[in-house]
């Protein structure tokens, strides 16, 4: 099969690119995104548009931040396994005192600190329905503190590079270390949090009036998970001393979520099955295609065209139009 070059590669490039995008958005029938993304990867390699050095290149590039991610899903699952989130929920519920502004306020602090500890996906999967059953319990209304979480899986997600996998992406191109990033971006996470709180303390004001009818025992009093709790704390010091010792930040992932299956599997509550499960090889495997086919894609004359749409300063006015450039083809797109 001849190979393509030139500007027929990269239309080609960005229709296969198009259609792999397509596809994880829509998810035809439940099917994993790698369903597309592989065999995409394949055709970018047959025919030409990138050799097998380039791709292994990529995915080499992209492999620690895959690790990394696999390791933090993960962790976040056997917390939610050993009751954190059960526990974490009915702490919430305590604490409002019955008040719906009061756990929005607190519904604020836990999403935003789960978002940044254990990644955006844990607010989803796992704060997410904690929370819903605490608001049906507590008889509130439940569309200002569902939206708060979905938003701030969102926005809270700025402050560490575990955070987002855009994160780890952009902290291992940047060359800094863990703490370094998140000195850069405690500024950014704590502006965006709180304005986002001032919304939805407005838009909501009618709901937040409501006040629980009465607590009652179905949010008593359990004891905290300490065991999880302490390997949680113990990975995220892991995280900020590791570049002390010239040792990865996804070593220190890898150590914590092998510390927890270990406990979880001795002590019976998951399988090996569910724990591999829960690190989510199918998606990872369409970003490894997904890294092949933009390799592809951008190899051919695109990359340079983009680049020279893009301002190179660094001054304010540059960063803004960098940064509603991203923000436009993250919406448009992904965040990817």
């Amino acid at each position: 099969m001849p190979e393509l070059t030139g500007v027929a590669a990269s239309i080609v490039g960005v229709l296969v690119l198009l259609g792999v995008l397509g596809f994880a958005v829509l998810r035809p029938r439940g099917l994993p995104e790698a369903i597309a993304a592989v065999p995409a990867a394949g055709l970018i390699l047959l025919l030409g548009m990138a050799t097998p050095a380039q791709a292994l290149n990529s995915v080499a590039e992209i492999g620690p931040t895959l690790i990394f991610l696999a390791a933090t899903l993960v962790i976040a699952y056997l917390a939610d396994a050993d009751g954190v989130f059960h526990w974490l929920g009915k702490s919430l519920g305590r604490g409002s005192r019955g008040s719906a502004q009061r756990l929005l306020m607190l519904v604020f602090i836990a999403a935003a600190l789960t978002t940044a500890l254990l990644s955006l996906d844990a607010t989803v999967v796992l704060l997410t329905p904690a929370i819903l059953t605490t608001v049906n319990r507590l008889k509130l209304p439940a569309a200002p503190h569902l939206y708060a979480s979905a938003h701030l899986s969102n926005s809270a997600s700025l402050l560490l590079p575990v955070s987002n996998l855009t994160n780890l992406l952009a902290f291992q191109a940047a060359g800094i270390s863990f703490l370094g990033f998140t000195g850069l971006m405690v500024l950014p996470w704590l502006v965006a949090v709180g304005v986002e709180y001032g919304i939805f303390r407005w838009f909501f004001r009618r709901d937040l009036v409501a006040t629980a009818p009465a607590i009652g025992t179905a949010l008593d009093k359990t004891n905290p998970p300490r065991v999880s709790l302490g390997i949680l704390g113990l990975v995220l010091a892991g995280f900020a001393v590791s570049p002390v010792f010239d040792v990865a930040a996804v070593w220190v992932a890898v150590a914590g979520a092998i510390v927890m299956a270990g406990r979880a599997l001795i002590r019976g509550q998951v399988g090996l099955l569910r724990i591999l499960q829960e690190a989510n090889l199918p998606f990872l495997l369409f970003v490894v295609g997904l890294s092949v086919v933009v390799v592809g894609a951008t190899s051919h004359g695109i990359e340079t065209a983009v680049a020279d749409l893009l301002p190179t300063g660094v001054d304010l006015l540059s960063l803004l139009a960098v940064a509603a450039f991203g923000a436009v083809l993250a919406n448009l797109v992904n965040n990817l």
